[in-house]
């Protein structure tokens, strides 16, 4: 049996996953507690983080140093960074500053393929845009999970989740509505032919 694997992403309403040179804070400065409590419930179910090289950077960057507690930092990623992650990369060399990573280096593909065989717990990619975008093309994403923040970031927004990305075909799994304003949502995607 093969593990699921989940692209986690947040996005702005037209589409980006961050923003550039804007005061808009964490979660588009738009996060309440129904998003707050989601997330950590997520990040209390035992499974292994899978980032690309960029992403895990930021990562690093964002949380700081294994050093500062998890109770030093805010309650979702204080719950993400203990997790056995793998990170997949060429560019990059360990050891990190990171409680539980492995830097894989290969074909994308390949790596995913086998952790999937491999893993007895499921996967989640949070970000890493190029390497998921590659993964669903290979079909070897089995959920999209898509928070939708309640902001366009029309003149701020980087990084467009799905530019460049295959066309799909998307089940719709699940839908969760946070604090009133915030969209979850989840698919199965399917290659469209």
């Amino acid at each position: 049996m093969t593990a699921t694997y989940t692209f986690d992403v947040f996005s702005s309403l037209d589409g980006f996953a961050s923003y550039d040179n804007a005061d808009w804070g964490p979660y588009w400065g738009k996060h309440g507690p129904e998003f707050i409590e989601r997330r950590i419930a997520q990040y209390d179910e035992e499974q292994r983080m899978v980032f690309g090289a960029d992403t895990f950077r930021l990562m690093m960057q964002m949380i700081g140093s294994s050093k500062i507690s998890a109770e030093e930092l805010d309650p979702v990623n204080g719950r993400m960074r203990p997790m056995p992650t793998t990170v997949v990369s060429s560019t990059l060399e360990g050891p990190f500053d990171w409680p539980d990573a492995t830097v894989v280096t290969g074909d994308a593909v390949e790596l995913i393929t086998r952790l999937k065989e491999e893993s007895d717990v499921p996967l989640r990619s949070h970000g890493s845009l190029s390497l998921n975008r590659a993964l669903m093309a290979a079909g070897l994403v089995d959920r999209v999970q898509i928070t939708i923040f309640p902001v366009i970031a029309g003149q701020t927004g980087v990084e467009p989740i799905f530019q460049n990305a295959a066309d799909f075909d998307l089940e719709l799994l699940e839908t969760h509505t946070f604090d009133g304003r915030t969209q979850e949502l989840i698919y199965h995607p399917t290659l469209h032919s």
